[in-house]
């Protein structure tokens, strides 16, 4: 990702921040283009081309309206509706190529100890991001809009693990989901520090296909446990691996999109990506 492409991404998410914010006025597309110092031209083109729809209805596929529809078409369960008829395309990623590993019960109370963590900062489609992975596979992807800031959150999640700043193959294998063919990726292992529960519910999260949206209802019935909702949501907040786990694909149970760990612009933007990819899939099948 260049440095333009970074431009762009920053420029879409603050164009759609400021959609939000004015939403009940109808902002113009001028006026959007203002803030973000484009032409209206040149923003519409750039932000077409980008999420692969305009800037007026791109709030259509991403908002509170994109949610309660998909909502109401699955009826009583969007997990098994998603089950059902989402396992082609991008939706056989998470079952075909990713594993998830617990920590052993020492290293989850030692802090890491002995372990050696390799780290390193990596250009995405939604922002930069920080990755870190052992030898077993990757133990932390969270966007990183500052530096320090995410270095510091890996280092409370393993206080006594080794660290060096590099680039190894296990890193390079998991970057491969934003610009690579996802049917020929390799597998890609996560080696995570959590409890049963918590690796129950990302195992769960795995499972959801892209570019559709679940409750932490769903989720909770998924793995046994109905009325542990508050749970859940506890759980889907403390998600390790940004994008690869994909918890930005839970949503409130009232069809609100609802809160993001790494914000909900974000959330929004990933959400209306995926929906636009599927969409150009299903056409295509």
């Amino acid at each position: 990702m260049n440095g333009q492409e970074t431009l762009d991404y920053t420029r879409i998410a603050q164009a759609i921040e400021y959609i939000r914010a004015n939403f009940k006025r109808q902002p113009g597309l001028d006026e959007v283009a203002s803030e973000v110092a484009l032409s209206g031209s040149r923003f519409q083109r750039i932000f077409t081309e980008w999420v692969g729809v305009s800037p007026k209805k791109f709030l259509q596929y991403t908002s509170i309206e994109y949610a309660k529809k998909i909502l109401d078409e699955t009826h009583a369960s969007l997990f098994d509706a998603a089950m059902e008829t989402g396992l082609s395309g991008t939706g056989r990623l998470y079952d075909l190529f990713v594993n998830i590993e617990g920590m052993t019960p020492g290293e989850y109370k030692n802090g890491g100890e002995n372990l050696s963590i390799n780290y390193s900062f990596a250009e995405s489609p939604f922002g930069e991001i920080l990755i870190a992975s052992t030898e077993k596979g990757i133990c932390c992807m969270e966007f990183a809009d500052d530096h320090a800031t995410a270095f510091s959150s890996l280092q409370k999640r393993f206080p006594r693990a080794r660290y060096t700043q590099t680039v190894d193959g296990i890193q390079q294998n998991a970057l491969f989901i934003f610009t690579q063919d996802w049917s020929r990726l390799k597998e890609i292992k996560l080696h995570l520090k959590g409890t049963d529960f918590q690796l129950k519910v990302w195992e769960a999260l795995l499972k959801i296909p892209a570019g559709v949206l679940i409750t932490y209802g769903d989720i909770a019935s998924q793995i046994d446990s109905p009325r542990a909702c508050r749970a859940v949501g506890t759980a889907v907040g403390e998600n390790p691996v940004a994008f690869l786990i994909p918890c930005h694909r839970v949503i409130r149970s009232s069809g609100e999109l609802g809160n993001y760990h790494w914000g909900e612009v974000r959330k929004t933007v990933i959400i209306g990506w995926e929906a636009v990819k599927r969409e150009s899939i299903s056409k295509t099948e």
